[in-house]
């Protein structure tokens, strides 16, 4: 629509009844235009359709019909608040109805009046608290009436007369934005019949339908946008075809200490496919701590050496570079691969020779923190980039290691379980491949939900481990006592700590305050096993493998979600010991109960991600507000998540295929890309 002539595209103040105040109200609500009006959707609806209380849940929100059987009371208290109650007879049942800050129904509400209410039902005291009423018999006007997000003093009321307006005058002139075949496929609302039923629903079914319209097209188009950057990405980056030398690896991966399982032969087999082609990997490579994907990636980067290549590995901490430097050295022992460190530690001299030998190729594997992506730093021939646990670096850092080469193939690595829905939504442009299998042999972590009284026992426990000559870890929610949160702070916990277990064993601290260097230096002694416990806050969520720690002790468990809990405990259960978790907490509701229930009945990463999923919502998943996170007026990721994988089907086959490109009858799509800067010119450049 960029006719500026066109009906929908008129100024909302042609709608009678919009004077100039409501005009700038609708605008602050992003309503400018017709077409705004129209497309404001509901984001729920109240449904007032009548209630058998024998049937109705503990606070859900009800509507019934019944009659007045007590004179209606009010009380006035505090400053301008007031309470209404009077007994409602309905059915069987005689409750309670109470209005709050409703002081003229005094006068409307009598004895024996036939009244239709609705409010929030309380089971136990056989109480509902009203929102709204209607007197005489069947006084339902509506069954189901839309709630918009308002602002200002426009109300409901007054928006749906617009929209009502609106469609009436010039719904005609609503073009489809759904292609006919996709139409067809799955049965779905035209566009004029779906925005009708949206606002004024005739039946659940009518609203159904048209909500499983809109779902579908709010999918389509985000993953239409992602399968064609997908493809921009893929096709207009050159890439490397990489001849690598299968004997050798088939020599490498059959000399490896341990068998390798499916899911990680599955991996490898979509990893060698992206670099069997010209085009430039951009894969994530999903895999619980403890799945193995170091191993994938050492497989991966070995290919693309024994083709010429350079590979680098970025991490986000010194001494797990250091660690992934060592393993890695030991399982390319005998195999001529060279492989060096680069962190900020090295300096001078040794820095120098080392930067040399890598612009020179004598290095093969440059393992490193953030130091890999300075200036000074050139490689040779760099063919393979991986980053572990990626979203610890930016999307900046990201981008500069990856153009060190040219067009080097990309790997992201997280040990952070995605939900396949955000995993499809937030990396929407990336391959994403899952190790989801253990290797045999592995022992699960034991995991136990108890209260804080237990505390002596806990500590006996923890001794007896640490009597074996293992470790633990202790977390904290908080760094120092909090005037706010009644909830335990590392500083605390480590005085307590250090003093009951005074000249036996050491105690470490650590939080995020401290420098990196300190950080470092005290996860360096806790890791060489000169410290036997480390009290910390979430910085360990991700870092150092220490095999000999057994036991992960969580205070105020309830304060963390379900992925960060599963991370912290990752850090434990890495050696061939027995390992355990306890997660000491006292919910305060049923979602901390459940999750701690969970907790204690699965290992399973995948499994807890889409539990948590469920239980915090996509926004929250991350521990912050993710910037990449898609706001849908309409679908749901979560509830919707079938509908979401079906949409990104249709926009993949869409996208790849040559109709797209080339038919008239995708100009409006073609369209969309090109507003949305994917394309340009309405074809791939």
């Amino acid at each position: 629509m960029k006719n500026p002539d066109h009906p929908l595209l008129k100024p909302v103040s042609v709608l009678q009844g919009v004077g100039e105040e409501t005009a700038v109200q609708l605008g602050d609500m992003g309503i400018y235009t017709v077409s705004d009006l129209i497309n404001y959707l509901p984001y729920r609806y109240d449904d007032f359709r009548l209630k058998d209380l024998s049937e109705a849940a503990h606070e859900e929100r009800v509507t019934v019909e019944g009659s007045v059987h007590s004179e209606p009371a009010l009380q006035f208290y505090g400053r301008k608040k007031s309470r209404l109650t009077f007994r409602l007879l309905t059915g069987p049942h005689s409750v309670k109805v109470t209005f709050f800050n409703q002081p003229y129904l005094k006068k409307k509400v009598n004895l024996h009046d036939k009244l239709t209410v609705t409010g929030k039902w309380d089971r136990q005291r056989q109480l509902i608290t009203a929102q709204t009423y209607k007197l005489g018999e069947g006084s339902q006007e509506e069954l189901f009436a839309p709630v918009y997000p308002l602002k200002g003093s426009v109300t409901n009321k007054t928006l749906r007369k617009f929209i009502k307006q609106a469609l009436d005058l010039y719904s005609d002139s609503l073009a489809e934005t759904l292609p006919q075949t996709l139409m067809m496929k799955y049965k779905l609302l035209n566009r004029k019949e779906a925005l009708e039923a949206m606002h004024f629903p005739v039946s659940p079914e009518s609203m159904k339908q048209a909500r499983r319209r809109f779902v579908f097209e709010e999918f389509f188009y985000f993953q239409l946008k992602m399968q064609g950057l997908r493809k921009v990405e893929r096709e207009q980056s050159k890439g490397v075809h990489f001849q690598y030398d299968a004997d050798k690896l088939r020599d490498f991966t059959e000399k490896l200490p341990f068998p390798l399982t499916n899911a990680q032969k599955r991996v490898l087999k979509e990893i060698f496919a992206d670099l069997s082609t010209p085009f430039r990997m951009n894969r994530l490579l999903q895999g619980d701590v403890g799945s193995g994907k170091t191993v994938v990636a050492a497989i991966a980067l070995y290919a693309v050496i024994t083709a010429g290549y350079q590979g680098a590995l970025m991490v986000p901490t010194e001494i797990l570079a250091e660690q992934h430097a060592e393993s890695l050295a030991a399982l390319f022992d005998g195999t001529g691969v060279t492989v060096a460190l680069l962190t900020s530690s090295v300096k001078g001299k040794k820095r120098r020779l080392l930067l040399e030998q890598l612009k020179q190729g004598e290095i093969d594997l440059l393992v490193g923190t953030h130091a890999l992506i300075q200036d000074e730093v050139d490689f040779k021939k760099l063919g393979l980039v991986i980053t572990d646990e990626q979203h610890r670096f930016g999307v900046q850092q990201r981008r500069v290691l990856r153009e060190k080469g040219e067009s080097p193939d990309v790997l992201f690595m997280t040990a952070t379980p995605i939900p396949r829905t955000l995993a499809i939504t937030v990396f929407g442009e990336m391959d994403v491949s899952i190790i989801d299998e253990m290797p045999a042999g592995r022992k699960p972590i034991e995991t136990y939900w108890v209260k804080e009284n237990m505390m002596n026992r806990i500590l006996s426990f923890i001794e007896k481990e640490l009597e074996q000559g293992r470790q633990a870890y202790v977390i904290c929610p908080l760094i120092e006592e909090s005037d706010k949160l009644d909830v335990q702070n590392a500083i605390d916990v480590h005085a307590q700590l250090s003093q009951y277990y005074a000249g036996r064993y050491q105690a470490g601290l650590m939080h995020g305050r401290l420098h990196s260097d300190e950080k470092e230096a005290i996860m360096k002694q806790f890791a060489e096993n000169e410290t036997h416990i480390l009290i910390s806050t979430t910085v360990v969520e991700v870092g150092v493998n220490v095999p000999n720690a057994s036991v992960m002790l969580i205070y105020d468990a309830e304060r963390f979600g379900l992925s960060q809990l599963h991370q912290l405990r990752g850090r434990v259960g890495r050696g061939s010991d027995q390992s355990y978790c306890i997660l000491m907490a006292d919910p305060k509701n049923e979602v901390g109960k459940e999750r701690m229930k969970i907790m204690t009945e699965t290992n399973d990463g995948f499994v807890l991600s889409e539990k948590d999923l469920e239980l915090r919502g996509p926004g929250d998943f991350f521990g912050r507000k993710q910037s990449g996170m898609p706001e849908f007026r309409v679908a749901d990721m979560v509830h919707d998540y079938r509908a979401l994988e079906t949409a990104r089907d249709d926009a993949h086959q869409l996208i790849e295929s040559e109709i797209f490109w080339h038919s008239s009858d995708y100009e409006p799509l073609r369209s969309y890309l090109q507003a949305e800067g994917v394309i340009s010119g309405g074809k791939l450049d």
